[in-house]
């Protein structure tokens, strides 16, 4: 695999992550406001190691933060949630499916996003077809 792709820059992923929880159903966007959207090239060995992969070129997106479903109201102090998208698999991606890049932003951004809700794969299937 190539060691680096060109292509739009971190503000352009930034601009089609944003848009994406933009088009959210309104219920969906008050729980994501105080999520921190982050644009690295890769991840980092950490991110990859706490869903078992070794290969930076596997992963484009990750949700780091507790669950929704998992949250007490009770809860202070800790650590907002993150949806970190990872720029270099990304276009990786574009280029070796054709899909476009606002198309797999959005998919990977409500897949994270489906993870901070604690839904299902089906779900999270269902949540995309409703940000089209």
């Amino acid at each position: 695999m190539a060691d680096f792709f060109h292509g739009p820059d971190r503000a352009a992923f930034e601009a089609y992550a944003r848009a994406t929880l933009r088009q959210m159903p309104a219920a969906f966007q008050e729980n994501l406001r105080d999520v921190v959207l982050k644009i690295e090239e890769f991840a980092t060995a950490e991110q990859l190691a706490s869903v078992g992969l070794d290969d930076k070129w596997h992963l484009s997106g990750l949700y780091e933060g507790r669950p929704l479903t998992h949250k007490s109201v009770w809860e202070s102090g800790s650590m907002p949630p993150i949806i970190s998208l990872f720029r270099q698999p990304l276009l990786a991606e574009m280029h070796q499916t054709g899909v476009s890049l606002e198309a797999i932003v959005r998919h990977v951004v409500v897949h994270e996003a489906g993870h901070h809700f604690g839904f299902s794969d089906e779900e999270m299937h269902a949540l995309e077809r409703r940000v089209r």
